[in-house]
């Protein structure tokens, strides 16, 4: 009797240990299951199937799209700041005073960010004064000459007709490089831009209608 007890016993507490371990697993996702990727800068999302969801993540390794978009935004960002330095002792609004300093403070980073990822990929940096005709959105020397000689509200007025043009430039860089680049650190960095360059455009715009 002691013995058959102690069978039963044993069994009862081999199957709590099974029943134990088998409530404290992960819920295990369903492999069928659809999948919704956000969509890209004025884009809806989508649903994608397990099979294409695997496929659809951004890799990190870069091709030449992602090259060539860090090598031509740190040129593009080198002229808005170049352009922001002038607003200090040349703007009239303190309004337009603010968004240049916040166009230095964000692009310097981003210009430190880049030089150091085409560095480590071995890739060429571009010179300060690089060639960049062709460049969505840059200012011309004829442009940055007369934005240099002029000052006060005239200075506000062709800063922003210039830095929205410079943006909208920037913008549709991103937008290419999100369609044909394949390295996620860049994917990110191409939406950011987009995001805050666009939110940017649009305080320009109602500064414009300010000084109008």
């Amino acid at each position: 009797m002691r013995a058959a007890l102690s069978i039963v016993m044993g069994t009862l507490v081999v199957l709590a240990g099974c029943s134990s371990a088998k409530e404290s697993l992960p819920p295990q996702a369903d492999s069928t299951a659809p999948v919704l990727a956000p969509g890209r800068p004025g884009e809806v999302a989508r649903t994608l199937s397990p099979s294409e969801a695997a496929t659809a993540a951004p890799t990190p390794t870069a091709n030449a799209a992602d090259v060539k978009f860090m090598q031509d935004m740190i040129v593009h960002h080198r002229q808005a700041i170049d352009m922001s330095a002038l607003a200090p002792t040349r703007a009239a609004a303190e309004k337009l005073k603010g968004l240049a300093a916040r166009i230095k403070a964000a692009q310097g980073p981003e210009i430190q960010y880049m030089t150091t990822w085409l560095k480590e990929l071995g890739q060429k940096v571009p010179e300060h004064h690089a060639a960049h005709e062709g460049m969505a959105g840059m200012a011309t020397p004829e442009e940055l000459g007369s934005l240099k000689s002029a000052t006060g509200p005239a200075f506000d007025r062709l800063f922003l007709q210039l830095m929205i043009k410079h943006h909208m430039g920037a913008i549709k860089m991103a937008e290419t490089v999100l369609r044909n680049g394949s390295h996620v650190r860049i994917e990110e960095l191409a939406g950011d831009v987009s995001i805050t360059q666009t939110a940017e455009i649009r305080r320009m715009q109602q500064m414009q209608k300010e000084l109008a």
